[in-house]
C-alpha cells in the first residue's frame, strides 16, 4: 500500500494573502470555505494537488528545503518573471545562461523560494528559444 500528497503546505503569517498570491501566480482558485484572517486556507486545482497555507507565528529564517518550479504556460520565462513580481514577489537570484537555458529564483511575500523555468514552447525552440 502506498500513500499520496494530499496538500503541499505552507507556514506563513497571512493565510489568506499568501493563497491569494499563490492562486494568482498558478491560477488555481482559493477554497469557498476559506475568508480573510483564517487560519487556514487552500488554493485549488482541477485535477492536482491542493496547496495550504497555514498560519504560524514564527516567520522564516532560513533557505528552503524545499521549493516549487513553476513553469509558464502562456508567456516566455522572463515574460512570467515581471507578471509575478507585479503580483508581488522579490527576484533572489537570476541562474539564466547566456544560451536562454536556467531559470530565475524569486521568493513570494512572505520569502519562500520558487523557481520560474522556460516555457515548453521556449524549450522546443531550442536553447536561446
Amino acid at each position: 500500500m502506498t500513500s499520496r500528497i494530499r496538500h503541499i503546505t505552507f507556514d506563513s503569517h497571512n493565510a489568506y494573502a499568501q493563497a491569494q498570491f499563490w492562486a494568482e501566480l498558478t491560477g488555481g482558485r482559493l477554497s469557498d470555505e476559506d475568508a480573510p484572517g483564517d487560519p487556514e486556507a487552500l488554493v485549488e486545482y482541477e485535477g492536482g494537488t491542493p496547496v495550504l497555507f497555514v498560519t504560524v507565528p514564527e516567520g522564516k529564517t532560513i533557505k528552503n528545503r524545499v521549493h516549487l518550479d513553476v513553469q509558464p504556460q502562456d508567456r516566455t520565462r522572463d515574460e512570467e518573471v515581471e507578471r509575478l513580481i507585479a503580483l508581488g514577489a522579490t527576484l533572489v537570484n537570476d541562474m539564466r545562461r547566456p544560451d536562454g537555458r536556467g531559470w530565475q529564483t524569486l521568493a513570494d511575500p512572505e520569502g519562500n523560494e520558487f523557481c520560474v523555468e522556460r516555457s515548453q514552447k521556449e524549450i522546443d525552440n531550442g536553447p536561446t528559444g
